[in-house]
C-alpha cells in the first residue's frame, strides 16, 4: 500500500513495506500511474528541490506535563504543564490541518504524552486522517499508565523510549534515577510491538558508553537507535556547557557509530544537527544526499508545535505567533520560519564549504544560544572550530590606548 503527494519536481511516495518516503521525478510518477495536475504546469526546479508543498512530518508536543524533573529537559516540563495547553479537540483540529496539507508523519511527545488519557484516541484519529503517528516516551510513569500505553501500542508506527545511559549512566545524564523504569517500559512495549527503539541524547558523560548502549539495544531486540545532539533548550540551557559533547567527541562520532552499527547490525538514525560532524569526514555530498542527510530541516522538511499549539520550525526553536492549525496560511508566506529558511552564509568557513547546501550552517538553536545570532555558523562544527583557531588574535587597541591614557592622567594628578 502506498500514498502519494504531488510536488513541483514530481511527487513523494509513502511506502509501508519497506517503510520509506521516496522522492520521484515526474516521469517516474507517471509510470506509477499519477497523472499531470496543476502543480506540474510549472517547469520542474533545476538542481535543488525548492520548498515543498508541506512538511514531511510534524512534531507535536502534546503536553508539557512531566514529573521526572530531568536536568536537561528540552521543554522545561513540570508536573503542572504549560499554561493554556491544547486539549484533545484542539489537537484534532491541528491534525485536520496537517492532513489537508499532505503531511505524512506525526511525532508525538511531551512532556510525557503517555499521561494523557486521550492519547490513544488521538493516535487513532490521526490514522483515520491518513497520518502515521509515532511516539516518544520516557517510560517514567505508573504501572497503570504503562498498561494503558501497551493497549495503544499497535496504533503507533514507531515507539521510541528515551534512554540516555545504562544503569547509573542514565542518572549521570538526566540527573534522575530512572533507568529501571525506562527499561521496564522497553521490555513490556517490545513484547507487543515490533517497532520499538530508543532515543539517546549524546553527551560528554555518556559518549564513552555508546558501546554499552548499542549492546543494550541489541540485547532487547529493538529496531533502531536514534542519536540526538544535546541542545540548549528548556532546562538544557542551564546545563549546556557541562553536558554538551567535546570537540574531540564530535569528530569521532561518525566512525564510532558506524563501527557499532556494523558490529550489532542495528539501524541508526542521526539527528539532523549532526550534519557538520558527518561532513567533517568528507563523506561525498552525493552520498549524503542519497542517504537523506540535509542538515537543519526545521521549517522545511519538518515543523513542530508547542503544548500551547504555537507553530515553530523545530521542537527546540522559539515559537512563532501562528497556531499550528493555521499552517496552510503560514507555510507559503515569504517570512515564514525566517530564521531557518532565510539563512544565508556570508561568513567563512561556511561560505566556501562544499557541504553548505546540505549542511545549511549546522544547528540554528546552538548558534542562537552560543553566539546570540542564529545566522552565524554552528560553533561546534569541526571545520568552524579549526577555522577560528587559525585566525589571528585581534587586540582591541583603542581600549588599551584609553586605559594607558587614563593611567598616565592619574599618574600626573
Amino acid at each position: 500500500m502506498r500514498t502519494f503527494r504531488y510536488e513541483r519536481f514530481g511527487g513523494i511516495v509513502q511506502l509501508e513495506r519497506p517503510r520509506a518516503l521516496v522522492f520521484v521525478d515526474r516521469d517516474r510518477a507517471r509510470a506509477l500511474g499519477y497523472r499531470d495536475q496543476e502543480r506540474w504546469l510549472q517547469p520542474p526546479p533545476e538542481g535543488e528541490l525548492g520548498l515543498l508543498s508541506a512538511p514531511l512530518e510534524a512534531h507535536l508536543q502534546l503536553t508539557n506535563r512531566c514529573s521526572a524533573g530531568c536536568q536537561g529537559c528540552y521543554t522545561g516540563a513540570s508536573p503542572d504543564g504549560a499554561p493554556q495547553e491544547y486539549g484533545e479537540s484542539d489537537w484534532r483540529r491541528v491534525i485536520d490541518a496537517l492532513a489537508a496539507q499532505g503531511v505524512f508523519h506525526l511525532a508525538l511527545g511531551g512532556g510525557e504524552s503517555a499521561l494523557l488519557p486521550w492519547l490513544g484516541d488521538l493516535a487513532r484519529y490521526a490514522r483515520a486522517r491518513g497520518l502515521v503517528p509515532n511516539l516518544t516516551t520516557s517510560g517514567l510513569y505508573s504501572d497503570h499508565e504503562l498498561e494503558r500505553l501497551i493497549g495503544w501500542a499497535p496504533l503507533f508506527g514507531q515507539i521510541n523510549v528515551s534512554l540516555d545511559g545504562i544503569g547509573d549512566g542514565y542518572r549521570q545524564v538526566r540527573g534522575v534515577d530512572g533507568f529501571a523504569q525506562a527499561d521496564r517500559a522497553i521490555v513490556r512495549l517490545r513484547k507487543v510491538h515490533k517497532f520499538v527503539g530508543i532515543n539517546c541524547v549524546v553527551t560528554r558523560q555518556n559518549f564513552d558508553s555508546l558501546a554499552e548502549i548499542f549492546g543494550y539495544v541489541k540485547k532487547r531486540k529493538l529496531r533502531e537507535i536514534e542519536l540526538l545532539r544535546f541542545k540548549p533548550s528548556g532546562r538544557g540551557r542551564r546545563v549546556y556547557e557541562s553536558l554538551r559533547c567535546t570537540d574531540a567527541q564530535h569528530r569521532s562520532l561518525l566512525p564510532a557509530v558506524l563501527k557499532l552499527a556494523r558490529r550489532h547490525r542495528l539501524r541508526v538514525r542521526l539527528d539532523c544537527s549532526y550534519t557538520p560532524m558527518i561532513a567533517h569526514h568528507r563523506v561525498k555530498p552525493e552520498l549524503m544526499a542519497w542517504l537523506g542527510v540535509y542538515g537543519c530541516a526545521g521549517g522545511d522538511l519538518l515543523v513542530a508545535a508547542k503544548a500551547t499549539g504555537a507553530l515553530t520550525a523545530c521542537s527546540f526553536a522559539a515559537p512563532t505567533e501562528v497556531r499550528a492549525d493555521r499552517i496552510a496560511d503560514y507555510w507559503q508566506r515569504p517570512d515564514a520560519f525566517s530564521t531557518f529558511r532565510q539563512w544565508r552564509s556570508s561568513e567563512e568557513p561556511c561560505r566556501s564549504c562544499d557541504y553548505l547546501k546540505l549542511c545549511r550552517g549546522g544547528c540554528r538553536v546552538v548558534s542562537a544560544h552560543t553566539l546570540h545570532d542564529a545566522a552565524r555558523p554552528d560553533p561546534e562544527c569541526p571545520r568552524v572550530v579549526d577555522f577560528r583557531a587559525q585566525q589571528p588574535v585581534r587586540l582591541h587597541l583603542p581600549l588599551v590606548a584609553d586605559a594607558s591614557a587614563n593611567a598616565n592622567a592619574n599618574a600626573n594628578d
